[in-house]
């Protein structure tokens, strides 16, 4: 017999796990970038992040990141089931800090680069891509 007190009790349980997942998603996000920074703080600006405004499929996203003098670049899409995408570090070989690549965006979401300098220091550029068709199943 389906009672009040079970209806409630249903309803608060699909809320609760339909809250789960946006949890979820930011910790992973903040895992990524505490692992990236080791607990350095963290500066705007400095990095230019390069995507389009709209992304008519988010299979395949040209990104690009300029961060000049930077030894290790990290790309996050906050969207995504798995956040830290790319992580490239740079020799004292590199002629630039500069890096291109493709993303699989799922859903729109901001695209965050961290650039972490030589001297410890990390910097923090972002831009939002919105997707008209989903690169990870949707």
């Amino acid at each position: 017999m389906i009672t009040r007190r079970t209806t409630l009790s249903a309803g608060l349980g699909a809320a609760a796990l339909a809250v789960l997942p946006l949890k979820v998603a930011a910790s992973a996000v903040d895992e990524a970038i505490t692992r990236f920074t080791g607990g350095a703080a963290i500066s705007d600006g400095g990095i230019t992040v390069i995507a389009p405004e709209i992304a008519e499929n988010g299979e395949s996203v040209p990104v690009e990141i300029d961060a000049p003098g930077a030894s290790e670049i990290m790309i996050l899409a906050t969207g995504n089931p798995t956040p830290a995408v790319v992580r490239v570090r740079f020799g004292e070989a590199s002629g630039t800090s500069r890096l291109a690549t493709r993303l699989r965006l799922g859903e729109t979401q901001d695209v965050v680069a961290l650039a972490k300098m030589p001297d410890g220091s990390v910097l923090r550029g972002a831009t939002e891509v919105r997707v008209t068709i989903g690169g990870c199943g949707g």
